[in-house]
């Protein structure tokens, strides 16, 4: 088993946007299939906008099956953590997050970190392993893309 802080990836990544712009696209599950730079995610439904700690939204993935997203951690505009879980169990113990900082009125510094130091399902540990911050930067440049459309 890893040194649990090997189990703790990050990127970071300037966007030329509001934050309350990139916001609004991390907290909306209808909108991260757009910038989902794993290319795992095929839909969310509309109408679940995170606002709270404690909500829970659910996404389909590619395979067709679906997670249900435990948030976490919610400050709006600032940041946002969820904890993925197949429907009816108890989240297995990774966690996406992601923290914005406002670099002025129309750009915005985004980390985003995949945390698996809880990963209780050793089943999952293959696929946490893979997740490097060049998956994450993925994600974070496709983020960039669609924020930054005019």
């Amino acid at each position: 088993m890893p040194d649990p802080e090997t189990r703790v990836t990050s990127a970071r990544l300037e966007i030329d946007a509001p934050s309350a712009r990139v916001f609004e696209l991390i907290a909306d599950p209808a909108a991260q299939p757009r910038w989902d730079g794993n290319d795992n995610l095929s839909r969310a439904e509309t109408g679940q906008r995170v606002r709270r700690a404690g909500q829970v939204f659910t996404t389909q993935l590619t395979n067709g099956m679906v997670r249900e997203n435990h948030v976490v951690d919610f400050v709006e505009g600032v940041r946002i953590a969820w904890r993925p879980a197949e429907p009816g169990l108890a989240p297995p113990g990774h966690q996406w997050s992601f923290e914005l900082e406002a670099l002025g009125p129309a750009r915005t510094r985004v980390t985003h970190t995949y945390d698996w130091t809880n990963l209780a399902d050793e089943s999952r540990v293959a696929r946490a392993r893979a997740t490097t911050p060049e998956r994450l930067l993925a994600s974070l440049e496709r983020l960039r893309s669609v924020a930054e459309e005019r």
